[in-house]
């Protein structure tokens, strides 16, 4: 399968730790407003995102930690292309609960936020 997004930490919200813990990670390009980077991971793509959604199942790589996507909002992807912004929620559920959100599998929450660092490459496809 081909990489649909290929991105590089730029910068680490005060409190993406906290959230982290507790399995989610949110991502915003470079640039977000204040009060959105406190909770983001702000990152600068290289390329572009692609054109097509990732399905059911497609990796997610966030350094060394890996999950799959088991569900994917309807807006998610449209998000990530028009400002690189998107919730992750690892949880394992296949219903996401907001439309720009992905879901996917359960990971080691502890190696999750110590992935979390200026210079982490993340991917997803």
């Amino acid at each position: 399968m081909s990489v649909l997004l290929k991105t590089r930490v730029t910068a680490v919200g005060p409190e993406v730790a906290d959230l982290a813990e507790g399995g989610v990670v949110i991502l915003f390009a470079d640039g977000a407003p204040p009060e959105l980077a406190e909770v983001s991971i702000l990152h600068s793509v290289e390329g572009k995102p692609s054109d097509t959604t990732p399905p059911v199942g497609s990796a997610i790589q966030i350094g060394d930690v890996s999950a799959k996507i088991t569900g994917i909002g309807d807006y998610a992807w449209q998000k990530v292309k028009d400002i690189g912004h998107v919730v992750i929620t690892f949880n394992g559920s296949d219903q996401v609960e907001r439309p720009g959100e992905i879901c996917a599998s359960e990971i080691d929450t502890e190696k999750l936020v110590s992935a979390l660092k200026v210079g982490t490459t993340i991917t997803i496809g």
